[in-house]
């Protein structure tokens, strides 16, 4: 603890802390972990080695800490995430289907886009995102659209972790964002291009519940090349809107 006070939290909470610490999605460093739990060095040392040797994170070559599948899995069992796959997969499979390229459904978690479920065709372009990983909101097509959706102050607390520039595409000030997500809710779709990975263009669309709030974002990520093929903007919008009609009933 900072000045060397004394720490009163039982270990649950300590155990809770280092959870939290990861909240935003981030690869962390040991330092990083101890400073967001408000924990000892020694102590956040400890409790990573028994996060990581259970599964819940994992420590990568760089000596980065990140959140595990074991975790992810855990969550994916949770009632809604497990509805909302079950209600979305026969959609994503006829986008799969109508285009061979990566379809993705994502919600929001905290300041990141969490994938529920990743679909890819066999000439799919090589993307970073994967069932479970969690990715920024400002650089994502899924991420913008639930970031456009999300309640009052998000946006705010999106440029204070100040967004990270992926590619010379990314946008990362407060009048770009402003602007796309405008625009999100205007036209109810997010395209962009070459704006997490390179070579590759997005194309999403939000997914609402019964009482018309948006809880995930469905999308197809292609070659950029193809980015003007009108089929993916459609596609997208009718496997949004299928999608929200399913959970609407029940189905």
């Amino acid at each position: 603890m900072a000045g060397g006070a004394q720490d009163d939290r039982s270990v649950a909470e300590r155990v809770f802390a280092i959870a939290d610490a990861f909240e935003r999605g981030d690869e962390l460093t040991l330092s990083e972990v101890a400073r967001r739990a408000g924990l000892p060095v020694s102590t956040a040392h400890r409790l990573l080695a028994e996060w990581v040797a259970w599964g819940g994170l994992v420590r990568g070559d760089d000596g980065r800490y990140r959140v595990g599948m074991k975790l992810w899995r855990l969550g994916a069992r949770q009632p809604t995430a497990r509805k909302l796959r079950e209600a979305a997969r026969p959609y994503l499979d006829d986008l799969l289907e109508a285009t061979g390229e990566h379809v993705h459904l994502a919600v929001r978690d905290g300041l990141g886009a969490v994938y529920l479920e990743r679909l890819s065709g066999p000439g799919a372009i090589r993307v970073i995102s994967d069932v479970g990983s969690r990715l920024p909101l400002h650089a994502t097509g899924v991420g913008l659209v639930l970031l456009a959706y999300a309640p009052p102050g998000t946006l705010e607390e999106v440029l204070a972790q100040h967004p990270r520039k992926f590619q010379p595409n990314t946008l990362t000030s407060e009048r770009e964002l402003r602007a796309r997500l405008a625009s999100i809710r205007a036209t109810g779709a997010s395209r962009s291009v070459e704006e997490l990975t390179r070579g590759a263009f997005s194309i999403a669309a939000p997914v609402r519940d019964t009482a018309g709030d948006v809880v995930a974002a469905v999308s197809i990520i292609a070659h950029a090349e193809r980015a003007d093929e009108p089929q993916f903007a459609l596609g997208v919008r009718m496997a949004a809107r299928g999608i929200s009609a399913a959970l609407a009933s029940g189905r």
